[in-house]
């Protein structure tokens, strides 16, 4: 059985599988997004589907520092939409 890609989430630390992570990425031309598949091209950081980590990581403006750009309100609040659909 082939084991699943483990990642680390920004807000708590903990490992976890990929699959379980919601993946926000940074494409070549500087453009944030949330990545759905998994599998956009960029640089990628991870964050656990709770409410919790996210706002530590806002708080933290640690996504800032992972991805090296400043991140706007717009970018977080489609973060809480999609973590309060699951």
């Amino acid at each position: 059985m082939k084991s699943q890609p483990q990642r680390t989430c920004m807000g708590c630390n903990s490992k976890k599988d990929k699959k379980e992570l919601i993946r926000i990425v940074k494409n070549k031309e500087g453009k944030i997004s949330i990545d759905k598949t998994g599998k956009q091209e960029g640089r990628g950081a991870y964050l656990c589907d709770n409410r919790q980590c996210l706002e530590k990581v806002i708080k933290s403006k640690r996504l800032e520092r992972v991805l090296d750009t400043k991140i706007s309100e717009e970018i977080y609040e489609d973060l809480r939409g999609v973590i309060l659909e699951q």
